[in-house]
């Protein structure tokens, strides 16, 4: 082969990748398919007070739904399609991850922890909220610590990572309890409000949503153990840059212009539908800082 025969060869092979490199820098698949079907579908939850839930017409409101509200504003002004049509799609603790790595999910706005284990499968937004794991009894029970716990019945709710939290405590304080699995948050209490358990653990957050909704929140009592939790994200397919970066965006935004600090003060600091309850839950030192510094690492990262 001859040198200028060398050189066309080489550059043939050049321009043979261009349109692989053009094709690169073109719209996340998230955003293409947002676009070409004029809709984005939002994972909700059912009972993920004041997250995610039921108003009284069965319409999914709450405190994450608000919040990927001005992720679709965004998305909207990304493709210029002011009309964008929002549909809805109820996850649970079991098919949430599923559901968002086959695409019938685009994001999940809900209750869901950011783990490191998870992020083998999804991607994150920063964090938006940070609990910490408690257990919820009748107050009837006079239980008041986990050792008190000790050869009873629990619930936790299925596909959490409240429940491996809770199978790890029974084993490493050797307690001897029994785990029973709702299949949602509502189911799990229900398993305590019936005595078929004596105590549930989940976040916080979550619990004192559940009792302030109760028929009789004042039958119910926190134990005065507290464990740390992890922190909560929007959660999306993983390996779409682009769009985890217009996520990101719509809720660092938020936080610097304070509309975040508004939107907490709506639903955790003022009466929420359906019942008209105030949850009366302040933000914590923590996530005071995260809201000033947003960061999307799971704990332990």
């Amino acid at each position: 082969m001859t040198k200028l025969a060398g050189s066309l060869a080489i550059l043939c092979l050049v321009y043979a990748f261009v349109p692989s490199i053009a094709s690169a820098e073109g719209p996340s698949p998230t955003l293409q398919k947002i676009k070409e079907s004029g809709a984005i579908t939002i994972g909700n939850r059912d009972s993920s007070v004041p997250f995610s839930y039921l108003d009284a017409g069965q319409k999914p409101i709450g405190f994450s739904l608000d919040l990927c509200s001005l992720v679709v504003d965004k998305i909207k002004a990304k493709l210029g399609q002011p009309a964008l049509k929002v549909n809805y799609q109820a996850v649970n603790s079991s098919n949430r991850i599923p559901l968002v790595k086959n695409g019938t999910v685009d994001i999940e706005c809900g209750s869901t922890a950011n783990t490191i284990a998870r992020q083998q499968e999804v991607a994150y937004s920063v964090i938006f909220y940070a609990p910490q794991f408690k257990w919820l009894a009748l107050k009837s029970s006079g239980l008041k610590t986990t050792d008190d716990l000790k050869g009873k019945t629990v619930a936790v709710t299925q596909g959490t990572n409240t429940a491996q939290f809770v199978a790890k405590l029974n084993t490493e304080k050797a307690l001897g309890i029994k785990i029973l699995q709702g299949k949602d948050h509502a189911e799990s209490f229900l398993l305590v409000e019936t005595g078929r358990a004596s105590a549930f653990m989940e976040d916080d957050i979550l619990l004192a949503g559940l009792k302030a909704t109760a028929g009789s929140p004042e039958n119910f009592a926190f134990l005065t153990d507290a464990f740390p939790s992890d922190p909560y994200g929007v959660m999306m397919a993983k390996g779409d840059g682009e769009f985890k970066r217009l996520v990101d965006d719509a809720l660092t935004e938020a936080m610097k212009s304070g509309l975040y600090d508004k939107l907490y003060t709506k639903w955790f600091e003022s009466p929420i539908p359906p019942k008209n309850i105030n949850l009366n839950f302040p933000q914590s030192d923590k996530l005071k800082e995260l809201v000033k510094t947003p960061s999307d690492k799971a704990n332990g990262q």
